[in-house]
This record gives C-alpha cells, sequence and structure tokens, in this order.
C-alpha cells in the first residue's frame, strides 16, 4: 500500500458495487461467526468476495461463498484484517468481526450510498446495538458528547467491529496499524482518514449487532489501552503535541480508576513501555489535518 491523499471525486453510482469483506477470527466462536458471514451473504444488491482470515487457526466448515485466509499464528487483530484485505478486491471494504453481524439486508447498499451522496466521507462506522436488548456501551458512539446514538456526525476515532471504506481510502491511508495487536487502531485509521483529506463518519441510520462486553475487565487491555495511546501519541502527532495527548488521557484514567490503584499501576506501566518499544514506522499527520479536525470539533490532544 502505498499511502498518500486521497484526491476528492464524485463516486460513479453503479447498480451493483463490489464490496471485499475481511471477517477476522480465531475459531473460538462458530456461531457467532456463522451469523455474521450470513449476514454479509444475504446483502441485497451488491457483488462480494469475502475472506474468513482465521489468526492462528484455520476456518472450516464456513458458509458457500466465503473463503478461508489461515494464519499460521496470531499476529494480532489490525495485522489479521490486514492479512484479509491484501487478499480481495472491490471498489469498497467492509471488515466485520466474527461476533458482530449486519441486521439489514441492505446495509452495504446503504453504506455505499452515504459515500455516493458525499465523497468527503472516507470511513463509515453503522450504530451497534447488542440484539439481546442489553445496554449499548457508551463508547460504541465514538465521540465525546454522546448524545442520541441515531444521531450521525463526524468522528476522531471508530469502533473497529464494522467498518467501511472506499478500497483507494484504504490503500491511502496504509491499512490498520499492525503494530498494536490489540487496541486504538481504530483511533489511528480514524485519524489516517482525516489525514488523506477525507472524513470518518459515524452513521447513526445504519445498524451493526454485536454483544455487549466489557473489554476492560482483562489486565493486558489497561497494559495495551496506556502502551498503545503512547504509540498513537509517537506514530502520528508532531513532537510537541505528543506530551500533551499522553498528559490529557492518563488524567483522564486517573479519574476513571482512582478507587483501582492495581489498574492504574499497570496502566502507568504499559505507558513507560510505549515510551521504551519500539512503535514501527511514524507517518506524521500535518498543521492542517490537525485545524481541519479541530474545527470539526475535536483537535488530536484527547
Amino acid at each position: 500500500m502505498t499511502p498518500g491523499t486521497v484526491r476528492r471525486r464524485a463516486v460513479p453510482h453503479t447498480d451493483r458495487p463490489r464490496i471485499a469483506v475481511v471477517s477476522l477470527t480465531q475459531g473460538t466462536r462458530p456461531d457467532d461467526l456463522r451469523r455474521g458471514l450470513e449476514s454479509v451473504l444475504a446483502q441485497e444488491g451488491v457483488d462480494l468476495d469475502v475472506v474468513c482470515v482465521g489468526n492462528g487457526w484455520d476456518p472450516v466448515d464456513l458458509p458457500e461463498g466465503v473463503r478461508a485466509l489461515a494464519l499460521p499464528e496470531n499476529v494480532g487483530i489490525p495485522a489479521g484484517r490486514n492479512a484479509g484485505a491484501a487478499v480481495v478486491d472491490g471498489a469498497y471494504l467492509f471488515f466485520l468481526d466474527d461476533d458482530a453481524s449486519v441486521p439489514s439486508p441492505t446495509f452495504l447498499r446503504d453504506a455505499v450510498a452515504l459515500f455516493e451522496a458525499d465523497p468527503s466521507l472516507g470511513l463509515v462506522q453503522p450504530r451497534v446495538v447488542d440484539p439481546t436488548g442489553a445496554a449499548n456501551p457508551r463508547r460504541w458512539v465514538p465521540r465525546i458528547r454522546k448524545g442520541d446514538p441515531e444521531q450521525s456526525s463526524a468522528v476522531f476515532s471508530v469502533w473497529e467491529g464494522a467498518v467501511v471504506l472506499p478500497m483507494d481510502v484504504w490503500r491511502a491511508v496504509g491499512g490498520w496499524g499492525g503494530e498494536y495487536f490489540y487496541a486504538h487502531e481504530g483511533i489511528e485509521l480514524a485519524w489516517r482518514v482525516w489525514d488523506a483529506g477525507r472524513r470518518a463518519w459515524y452513521a447513526g441510520d445504519l445498524v451493526a449487532h454485536h454483544p455487549a462486553i466489557d473489554p476492560a475487565r482483562h489486565a493486558e487491555y489497561v497494559r495495551l489501552n496506556a502502551r498503545n495511546r503512547v504509540w498513537l501519541a509517537r506514530r502520528n502527532l508532531p513532537p510537541v503535541l505528543r506530551p500533551v495527548y499522553v498528559g490529557a488521557w492518563a488524567g483522564v484514567q486517573v479519574l476513571r480508576w482512582w478507587r483501582s490503584p492495581r489498574r492504574l499501576t499497570v496502566w502507568f506501566a504499559g505507558a513507560r513501555e510505549g515510551q521504551r518499544s519500539d512503535c514501527g514506522q511514524p507517518r506524521l499527520m500535518g498543521w492542517l489535518t490537525i485545524g481541519r479536525m479541530a474545527l470539526a470539533g475535536r483537535p488530536p490532544v484527547i
């Protein structure tokens, strides 16, 4: 993939746009995986190229119309998605987690219609709903002022379990940050969409299904949360903004977890790891992008 700025253009209307679909799995949720894949195969008005990536697993018993890509070891979520994206082709690219599904058979065609109507869009994340009726986590609405989850808006991070991008945008931004392994790769992807001259968009009128779970229940999540916050700053922000971003999030964690000193200890150890470890090749966003993000409501400092 060659990073670069995407030239704004009108997306030509096609009766049946071709959608490349990547589903990543470790094989631990076969029923959920099949449900998600079948929801993709039920999509109307599109042509599909679907691959199921086994992250350290050889996918078997897949629905007809889904190819398998077996990775010999677990390379992490973003790198696994990248591996799948390298073997599919389409005008648009859809990533769907193995415990997510899309309830509407026109989900993908409706997503494409958003891009066709507004060429400034470079990524779309749908509204996420627990299909059992459980309370939906606030983090699924990726903005500071959550408000009405059915309200659409520009966003500066994304929930990674169901996202759609034009393929030319995907190639320009360079894919997911494979170094992260898990956590915050959706922030970087959104930032790089903005840096490519497009906007990341939360579509409150599109719906994906996903069970409500708490990722912070795992100590490994807390460590990677902190390490990857620092990596985000080092990989994407001009040096003057890095301490502002990391310091702001350190303050947020102290406010959240001041009654849990063990969790805070893990978080700050992860932040130190982020400072000392290799974060991969930086690709710093320009000041014009920072200005666009600020004008749109959220400069990349929190």
